[in-house]
């Protein structure tokens, strides 16, 4: 019988890594084409996006108030915009292109430039307490001083 080989906090299993990887080229595929889709006036249907319904029905910002904004913002290149509106975005754009790029370099070196970032837990936690850090914030702000941050 074979033993499963267990991983610390330091090592990640290749083959999540490696889904990961995969996962990545084909977000990156349905992003390039979905862009691609509003630059060519294809989806122009879906240009006006619908306001967020928790907002709408309690004058509150949910977790993702902003994200769509902070989307648009950075593919214009307004990247501290982007902050602005939802922090989480800039974050996954970060870390999501490292570790597509060093994936990617390791991958055709044959892995003798071993620089291939790898998946932590750690990533996934800063990333829910950025956004929880963020809806705190702007929901405060609102409530204290009756300002919007996102008019």
């Amino acid at each position: 019988m074979k033993k499963e080989k267990k991983y610390n906090m330091f090592q990640t299993d290749p083959v999540l890594d490696k889904c990961f990887y995969i996962i990545g080229w084909v977000f990156t595929g349905l992003a390039a084409a979905l862009y691609a889709g509003f630059r060519l006036g294809i989806l122009e249907m879906f240009q006006k996006m619908p306001h967020c319904v928790f907002h709408g029905m309690t004058g509150y910002y949910c977790p993702g108030c902003g994200g769509t904004r902070a989307v648009a913002a950075l593919l214009h290149g307004k990247i501290l915009t982007s902050l602005y509106y939802h922090p989480i975005v800039v974050y996954t754009a970060v870390f999501a292109g490292w570790f597509m790029l060093s994936q990617t370099v390791e991958r055709l070196s044959g892995g003798k430039l071993g620089i291939g970032m790898r998946y932590r837990d750690a990533y996934l936690w800063a990333a829910l307490a950025l956004v929880l850090l963020n809806c705190l914030v702007k929901n405060l702000v609102l409530f204290f001083t009756g300002t919007a941050l996102m008019a």
